[in-house]
């Protein structure tokens, strides 16, 4: 079989043609895998949020005369921690609760994370003497949490610090 002139390289030319189409389906499935990735992470890091602020509702909810004084109110992180094992009086018990609840936001979550909570008693049709207090009841009140975090973004070309965005996650519950 002779080949005419014209038909010389055109093997040539399909396999090219097929290598770049195939190229151009490998970048497809590597920016895939990038957003993927980010996906994830930010799945990760909502997991995270959610579980630490469970946790501080409980630990509020095991220290009602803590919540009831307003010791956990603030924002944190927090600078120190207070040390308390056992026998811990309420506001000690808070000031510990806030040192290990601030070490877990800069543990679990990216740098600059910041919370705040803020328990409010207004609006309570029975609010409780000091004696009262005292024998624990429910707090009857309502707190707000809320936690914020920044994320690299989801696009292919997300890189740099300009393309962050902040995350919050409000929370209002009653320990």
């Amino acid at each position: 079989m002779q080949h005419l002139p014209y038909q010389r390289g055109i093997t040539l030319i399909e396999v090219l043609v097929a290598v770049l189409i195939f190229s151009i389906g490998l970048l497809g499935v590597a920016g895939l895998l990038v957003m993927s990735v980010r996906s994830n992470h930010a799945a990760y890091l909502r997991t995270q949020v959610t579980f630490l602020a469970q946790s501080m509702a409980d630990r509020m909810q095991a220290n009602p005369i803590g919540v009831w004084s307003g010791d956990y109110n603030g924002r944190y992180p927090i600078r120190s921690a207070q040390a308390c094992d056992g026998g811990c009086r309420p506001k000690q018990r808070a000031l510990h609760d806030q040192g290990v609840w601030s070490s877990q936001l800069q543990t679990f979550l990216p740098a600059g994370a910041q919370a705040t909570i803020a328990c409010s008693q207004t609006g309570l049709a029975y609010m409780p003497s000091s004696d009262q207090i005292a024998l624990q009841p429910p707090y009857g009140g309502s707190c707000k949490m809320t936690m914020s975090w920044t994320e690299l973004g989801a696009g292919f070309a997300a890189t740099g610090d300009s393309d962050r965005s902040l995350q919050t996650f409000a929370w209002e519950f009653q320990p």
